[in-house]
């Protein structure tokens, strides 16, 4: 018993020693997600508008029922979305609206840094959603 309670304790000492630390400076050093991480939410941009077609997938198939979506038409007869709202406060960052878009205009960044000082900085408009 003596000698796994030593094994033990020999193992906690390793660790106490300077180069043994998993903690990060986070301001100064800033870690790298993987590339699975499902971070803040983008509309991916076309070369004059947004890639998004209005098709209302990524509300139907929501979760949190966090998406807004009010579609409109242009000169040209295509459709866009004349509003589109992500609101991060009920947002669950499942990814779900992600996987439904057919035409991948939606997409989810390894940006992990969402603090706001005030609670409408969390409604995510699309000219803010395609920067």
């Amino acid at each position: 018993m003596f000698k796994e309670f030593a094994k033990g304790l020999s193992i906690t000492f390793k660790h106490l020693l300077p180069g043994h630390s998993t903690t990060v400076q986070y301001p100064h050093v800033k870690l790298t997600p993987s590339e699975r991480y499902r971070g803040l939410h983008r509309l991916v941009p076309t070369q004059d508008r947004e890639k998004c077609v209005a098709c209302y997938l990524c509300p139907t198939v929501c979760p949190a029922k966090c998406i807004t979506v009010e579609s409109a038409e242009n000169e040209k007869g295509e459709k866009y979305p004349r509003v589109y709202k992500i609101d991060m406060l009920r947002c669950i960052f499942c990814g779900y609206c992600v996987e439904a878009c057919p035409v991948e205009a939606l997409e989810m960044t390894g940006e992990y840094e969402l603090a706001n000082y005030r609670r409408s900085d969390f409604e995510f408009t699309k000219e803010r959603l395609l920067r």
